[in-house]
């Protein structure tokens, strides 16, 4: 059986890549091989070294180079990307290669709160200021749009008019924490 190597993409803090990088630890038939950040002082990058993990930090420019992702990728012989808390919209080129293997976790319920902007404290905001009974998560294959790949799996959680902006927050990130890792093992083991 060949393992699954695993490149996790990163914008943010990247409490979802250190919560995938624990949960494929001790998996057989997954290994996280590389970590790519766009965010120069995240906490991701002490924790993905100390764990001997292959980190990239590139630019901007770099991230919305479809060759430049590809021959990464490739140095690494990546066989899957996750896209965890990654907020540049991925190249249509480098999606084509990876078709099917490049996986994305939403903080909303889509199609609601979706697309360009629509990303963490922006997306909470918004389901608190409509006024939403229920939010959640979407994980989903990656095209050449924001938030429109495939849904493969979506959990909820109520929203009361006692949520707070943190309060939501943390109910999110703790499906995010709870499922995110169990999808993308189901996903590609049912390849």
């Amino acid at each position: 059986m060949e393992k699954k190597r695993l490149a996790l993409f990163v914008s943010g803090t990247g409490s979802n890549a250190k919560n995938i990088i624990n949960y494929f630890a001790d998996k057989e038939r997954f290994e996280v091989v590389l970590v790519m950040t766009t965010k120069s002082d995240s906490p991701i990058i002490e924790f993905t070294l100390s764990k001997s993990i292959n980190l990239v930090h590139c630019s901007n420019e770099q991230a919305l180079n479809a060759d430049f992702l590809s021959m990464m990728c490739s140095a690494h012989s990546v066989t899957h990307i996750i896209l965890a808390g990654y907020l540049k919209l991925v190249p249509a080129p480098f999606i084509a290669k990876y078709a099917g293997k490049i996986l994305n976790i939403h903080p909303a319920l889509l199609p609601n709160y979706g697309g360009k902007g629509m990303y963490g404290d922006h997306v909470h905001r918004a389901v608190l200021a409509n006024n939403e009974t229920k939010s959640g998560i979407t994980i989903h294959e990656v095209n050449e749009q924001f938030d429109e790949g495939q849904y493969i799996a979506q959990f909820f959680c109520s929203v009361t008019k006692e949520d707070t902006l943190e309060t939501l927050r943390q109910k999110i990130q703790h499906l995010e924490h709870s499922y995110f890792p169990v999808v993308i093992e189901k996903t590609l083991l049912a390849e």
